[in-house]
């Protein structure tokens, strides 16, 4: 959906991305709208390193674009929305700094803008790892809508960078408004987080596991990642593996240890993902012939490439419960995949997966099931 934002700066055309005529969402919500009222209200000084972090789809950057901010982000599909809002709306190439949360933040910041995310981990990670860079004149305020800030989001912020308070909610949204005391004692950072595995699951029984902040369920095994695990094909003969939507890449390196001289590609649009995959890949001592990739789905995999395709969908998109995620990597597995090529899913039962599958390839079968989830197989005819 391609609309229009009002800000104090002017009028700003906004679209997610990938863009679907289909989609309803709005690239922004009232939590971004209040976060630049505020700004403009309180005069606060932009002259100087503003940072951005967790800014969805490029909203706020877009609206800030002529103060030259930067954006920290974990999400593919969020910087690439950036990337076009900023085109859409004539700011010309670097005018905004563009990073992940993979990448080396600031040395100083003067006024930090935060979205919170979904994540208490993410949050914990990135305000760890900004807190060096502040400093006493440093603006801080957070933004969301009010049922995703919680004591605990207000209490991290406290505790890492100095007293915290809330405003008054307007349309369901709240900021958080922090004073940066540099002299606070700040915990070490606990991210990225390790892990052996149980056994029981397959290849990678007892094996090590590496999760950086942000990832789903990143200090431990979740039941649905374990019952893949216990039915995964054996894909012998597969030579092109693709673990979609890899998270920590445990399901791909699974793989690649049953089968050494499988070539596994591992792939999410989360930056936070990829590195844990590629941790944890390379903790485990699996043969070097892997590929790790942060981007949209199977884009820019050759058509008929692929063996095998492994997937976990998401049905989140950050607080919309959507089933978009799933459409184009179904999709994008079809393309992918040479004929007879196989793709293995894991999801809810309740996702009706089965349907969609059929719908794309044709054809499903029900591999294996328990009263939570069912493993479904789609082979590419």
């Amino acid at each position: 959906m391609n609309d229009g934002m009002t800000t104090p700066w002017g009028e700003r055309a906004l679209a997610r991305f990938p863009e679907d005529p289909r989609d309803r969402l709005r690239a922004w919500d009232a939590s971004d709208e209040y976060l630049l009222r505020h700004l403009a209200a309180e005069a606060t000084d932009l002259s100087g390193t503003v940072v951005v972090v967790g800014d969805r789809w490029g909203a706020l950057v877009t609206a800030l674009a002529e103060h030259g901010p930067v954006q920290i982000t974990d999400s593919f599909l969020g910087q690439e929305a950036t990337r076009r809002n900023l085109a859409r709306n004539g700011v010309e190439p670097g005018a905004v700094r563009l990073l992940t949360t993979q990448d080396p933040p600031p040395g100083r910041i003067d006024v930090l803008l935060v979205r919170v995310p979904k994540s208490l981990a993410l949050l914990e990670d990135q305000l760890l790892r900004l807190a060096p860079a502040l400093h006493e004149g440093t603006v801080v305020v957070g933004t969301g809508m009010v049922k995703e800030i919680h004591t605990s989001t207000l209490a991290l912020f406290e505790r890492i960078l100095g007293p915290t308070r809330t405003s008054l909610a307007e349309r369901k949204a709240r900021l958080i408004l922090c004073t940066p005391d540099p002299s606070r004692d700040r915990p070490a950072n606990p991210w990225p987080y390790s892990y052996d595995l149980p056994d029981g699951v397959g290849a990678v029984s007892g094996r090590r596991v590496v999760n950086h902040a942000g990832v789903f369920c990143a200090d431990r095994l979740d039941i649905g990642t374990r019952f893949f695990l216990e039915h995964l094909p054996e894909g012998r003969g597969a030579r092109r593996v693709v673990d979609l939507g890899c998270g920590n890449g445990v399901v791909g390196t699974a793989m690649a240890l049953a089968n050494p001289e499988a070539e596994v590609l591992f792939t999410d649009e989360s930056f936070q993902a990829v590195a844990s995959a590629e941790a944890t890949y390379k903790a485990n001592g699996v043969p070097e012939h892997a590929e790790f990739r942060v981007g949209d789905g199977l884009s820019g995999v050759p058509a008929g490439s692929v063996d095998l395709v492994l997937n976990n969908p998401p049905f989140h998109s950050h607080q919309a419960t959507t089933d978009a995620t799933a459409w184009r990597m179904f999709t994008g597995a079809r393309r992918a995949l040479r004929p007879g090529g196989e793709l293995w899913v894991i999801g809810n039962r309740h996702l009706g997966y089965h349907v969609k599958l059929r719908r794309v390839f044709g054809n499903s079968r029900l591999v294996a099931s328990d009263p939570k989830f069912v493993v479904l197989k789609a082979v590419k005819r």
